[in-house]
């Protein structure tokens, strides 16, 4: 029997059908790809995309607002 690619707790499958990366599969990896990962524990630091850069720093801001209101 082969092993499979990954873990149960290294992805998941979206609303849109699209493999997604968990931030713990992330940190083994050990690097930002530069591709956006939507759970990326890098602080994007390989993004060069200005506009995936400002996603980034705009989601950090609504959780951070988010913990302070709780």
């Amino acid at each position: 029997m082969k092993k499979p690619l990954f873990d149960d707790d290294e992805l998941y499958v979206n609303e849109e059908g699209l493999y997604v990366f968990t931030a713990a599969y992330l940190l083994k990896r050990g690097y930002c790809c530069g591709n956006g990962c939507l759970h990326c524990p890098f602080a994007y630091k390989n993004v060069l995309d200005p506009i995936k850069k400002q996603q980034y720093i705009q989601k950090q801001l609504k959780a951070n607002q988010h913990e302070t209101h709780e």
